[in-house]
């Protein structure tokens, strides 16, 4: 009864993906208290049993929900950082990418919602999401080279001067996320063009 149970639910459940772009939806309107299995699995058409069969908790569904939304997003950064154009051109289009759009942005809510929870969370959480900020570092740290090797920036360690940069993006853009009034996406980056020029400039 069991097993044929589970073969029921795979057959007639939704595309993962539905159930993802749902709770991404849901967690930027309302956080992650505001989404509950039950109102989720109405969305989709699943019950919340089903649900939790899937994922597990709320906070795994979380998690997965931020890895699907960085693969889509790494995808496109790479796609970026691969054109044609100066290495500053490049930086620029990933600082782009980096700072959100608008308050309640919902990629950066889901970052704020998983960090909120990292103090609790366990080894094999913190891994995964240590490996999606990875991706992040790794390709600033390479373009950074890019541009020392080609004499476009000055000659900085792009593996400090990129943790440094990371930190500023995100503290810049943990205040646009949570709407702090006086401070727009606009200010953020003509903040951030003006730090590249002096640290950078040869």
């Amino acid at each position: 009864m069991a097993a044929g149970g589970v073969r029921a639910v795979r057959k007639n459940a939704p595309p993962r993906e539905d159930v993802l772009v749902a709770a991404m939806a849901t967690i930027a309107e309302r956080g992650l208290e505001g989404l509950t299995m039950a109102g989720l699995g109405r969305q989709v058409g699943m019950s919340s049993g089903h649900l939790l069969y899937y994922f597990g908790s709320k906070d795994e569904l979380l998690l997965q929900t931020l890895e699907w939304s960085e693969a889509a997003l790494g995808a496109k950064r790479r796609a970026l950082l691969s054109r044609r154009g100066t290495a500053g051109e490049r930086l620029q289009a990933y600082v782009d990418l980096y700072v959100p759009e608008e308050a309640r942005d919902p990629h950066w809510t889901l970052w704020l919602e998983v960090w909120n929870r990292s103090q609790n969370a366990g080894p094999q959480e913190r891994e995964r999401q240590a490996a999606i900020e990875g991706a992040w570092h790794r390709d600033l740290v390479a373009l950074l080279a890019e541009g020392v090797s080609r004499g476009e920036f000055r000659p900085v360690d792009p593996d400090r001067f990129g943790a440094r940069l990371r930190a500023l993006l995100d503290g810049f853009s943990i205040q646009v996320a949570v709407g702090l009034p006086g401070l727009s996406r606009e200010g953020i980056l003509d903040h951030v063009r003006e730090f590249l020029s002096d640290a950078l400039t040869p």
